[in-house]
């Protein structure tokens, strides 16, 4: 993925030049030398921001529910403590 590099200048002159590179990549646009803001693909962008599951969505396994699962029953006693 190639990193275009232009001047906030050179992009007000040239929008749909620097449109069309964005669909190969990132362009990186400066003010007075130092980054300033990036335009990227819709489709990139959507890659970036994906929603990632949560803790929770991942231990509650929804797609889980088919799988037969029946541990034995555990029975615990209390039992005196030994303090010698």
């Amino acid at each position: 993925m190639a990193i275009t590099t232009i001047s906030s200048r050179e992009f007000n002159q040239q929008v749909s030049e620097v449109k069309r590179a964005a669909n190969n990549g990132p362009v990186l646009i400066t003010d007075r030398g130092r980054p300033a803001h990036v335009l990227m693909s819709f489709k990139d962008y959507q890659r970036l921001t994906k929603q990632r599951r949560n803790i929770a969505d991942v231990l509650a396994m929804p797609d889980t529910a088919d799988i037969e699962f029946d541990p034995p029953r555990v029975t615990i006693e209390p039992r005196t403590a030994d303090f010698s």
